[in-house]
């Protein structure tokens, strides 16, 4: 849908605001050029044999003859801004989330989507194969509910169910912690990382040369994409949990109370070219440095030292990443999920910065 300028504007002077707009007033109204929808990647699954369309399958049937299934892609949602920046963000979500986590906030706040829509920027947000709308599947399970919620609030660094931590910035109420709980979803993918990256993949072939802005578990694939995808051009990592080192160089396996943390050894030639672009990663609150007997710090504990670790070899070899731990920059309190923290409009400015201190959107 193209030129949503035209009724934005319609709206703004249907609803009061006429010729007593001033300039600030304007800036609330977010202007958006184009946007849409679309799939990328995947398969497609023939059945040999003739479809005879005399045959109705009915509920409980299968006549697969001579009939496809598409599936394993991934979904895209997109908004241009007007007057966007040169190179879009391409927005990765982690384990059992979607695209909405970028959206919104628990709490109905503006998400990272619109707040970087605001600075200019194009956004592409992933539903990855197997996650929220991309659900078409040629993996095969049986999913069954699993009560884990309270784990994930500890794993999360919200607190420690059913205590809060002191300071955080998610919000404490309980209508957004309800709200946070059923943006989970489930993965019924075939949980191969093959699909994934190539859904990725055939997205900056599709729109050109953008940023990667990765959380949690989508750091991996997004460290590969700049590996495999020249239109990478810069990588945003929120607390990635795994990282690919030159398949010499692997570290020590870290042990936690969550499991063993490994990195993933690559070809040099492949690692190389993770050092032709600028790389940033974020950790919130609530990382200790020693061991400790909490789940969600212990299992960040880990990832946040192999993260230095794989910072400081991108550098070795001339590289341009940084580590930024949000507390020691005097930012406190933010969770496994800083886009959507309390103060994700001062962690979105932090990107920004980033963004223009790189002069990403220069070259």
């Amino acid at each position: 849908m193209k030129y949503i300028a035209i009724l934005i504007m319609s709206l703004a002077f249907f609803t009061g605001c006429k010729q007593q707009c001033d300039k600030s007033d304007m800036n609330e109204f977010l202007v958006i050029k184009e946007q849409g929808s679309f799939a990328v990647g995947g398969t497609v699954l023939k059945h040999p044999g003739e479809y005879d369309n005399s045959q109705f399958a009915g509920w409980g049937k299968s006549v697969e003859q001579g009939q496809s299934f598409h599936a394993d892609h991934a979904v895209v949602d997109y908004q241009l801004p007007v007057n966007a920046h040169k190179m879009p963000l391409i927005f990765i979500h982690g384990y059992g989330q979607s695209a909405r986590s970028w959206q919104t906030t628990p709490d109905g706040r503006e998400g990272f989507n619109t707040l970087m829509l605001r600075r200019g920027f194009g956004t592409y947000l992933i539903d990855l194969p197997g996650r929220g709308r991309a659900g078409r599947t040629t993996a095969q399970m049986e999913l069954k509910p699993l009560a884990d919620e309270q784990f994930w609030f500890d794993i999360f660094r919200i607190g420690q169910w059913p205590h809060f931590n002191k300071g955080v910035q998610f919000p404490t109420d309980s209508a957004a912690l309800e709200q946070f709980f059923r943006q989970m979803t489930p993965d019924i993918s075939t949980h191969s990382m093959e699909p994934v990256l190539s859904s990725i993949n055939a997205l900056m072939n599709k729109i050109g040369q953008g940023i990667v802005v990765t959380h949690s578990a989508g750091g991996y694939p997004g460290w590969m994409a700049g590996i495999q995808n020249s239109n990478v051009r810069a990588i945003v990592s929120y607390e990635p949990g795994g990282y690919v080192f030159p398949e010499d160089e692997v570290p020590n396996p870290m042990p936690s109370l969550t499991g063993t943390l490994s990195g993933t050894g690559v070809p040099m030639a492949e690692f190389m070219k993770l050092t032709k672009i600028p790389i940033v990663l974020y950790f919130g609150d609530y990382i200790p440095e020693e061991v400790t007997d909490k789940l969600g710090s212990e299992n960040w504990r880990v990832r946040l030292q192999m993260g230095r670790k794989f910072v400081e070899t991108i550098n070795r070899y001339g590289g341009n990443a940084t580590l930024i731990e949000l507390p020691k920059i005097g930012i406190y309190g933010n969770t496994h999920f800083p886009m959507s923290d309390l103060n994700n409009v001062v962690i979105a400015d932090l990107l920004s910065e980033w963004i223009k201190e790189k002069g990403i959107n220069n070259k």
